[in-house]
């Protein structure tokens, strides 16, 4: 029998400021800010160098900041996607752990936290400082937001926020010394 079905339409490229934001993102969050050369991301991203400097005028410092903003909202779209459907602050922070377990496994490299391992370890100024604070921030205002959500009192909603972010970015850190996803699933018990 012959299929007569049409051709599967090729997926269609993402836009190239989109490609290099992803690539930097993923690289630096591998191997930290000062360890990627503008010709790897550029590689990455099969972009023409002609295009980072279109996009970003201050080259590798705006992509940085790009590519952290970036990897923060995929944070935000997971917290939310995590605590929104949970009846309890307990269930949501169970579901943020075991999703961020799975990221964990699935990245393979043990990879550094995508903000800080972009901005903390970039070079030393003001602006990637403030930045990094602002979308960290953004974190912990969102898990605050579903904690109150959820029944927890006001000012017991912001220091669960905060604690849970302290715990998330220490585990993290261990995972990656211990190579092994099992800390973050064990956040839960501490809160």
């Amino acid at each position: 029998m012959n299929d007569v079905s049409p051709p599967k339409k090729a997926a269609k490229p993402r836009p190239t400021k989109d490609r290099l934001i992803r690539a930097a993102a993923h690289l630096f969050s591998n191997r930290g800010y000062h360890g990627v050369g503008l010709a790897e991301i550029l590689a990455e991203a099969q972009a023409p160098k002609g295009s980072l400097y279109h996009h970003f005028p201050n080259g590798k410092s705006d992509l940085a900041m790009a590519s952290a903003t970036w990897a923060s909202d995929q944070i935000l779209l997971l917290v939310a996607a995590s605590f929104e459907p949970s009846v309890s602050f307990k269930d949501g922070a169970e579901t943020l752990c075991q999703k961020l377990a799975e990221l964990f496994d699935s990245a393979g490299k043990w990879c550094g936290c995508p903000v800080s391992s972009t901005l903390f370890e970039g070079p030393d100024n003001a602006e990637f400082h403030r930045h990094a604070a602002h979308l960290f921030e953004g974190w912990i205002t969102e898990v605050e937001y579903h904690a109150h959500r959820l029944g927890l009192a006001e000012e017991d909603a912001a220091a669960t926020a905060q604690k849970f972010y302290i715990l998330l970015q220490g585990g993290w850190q261990l995972a990656r010394m211990r190579r092994c996803a099992d800390v973050l699933r064990s956040l839960p018990a501490i809160l």
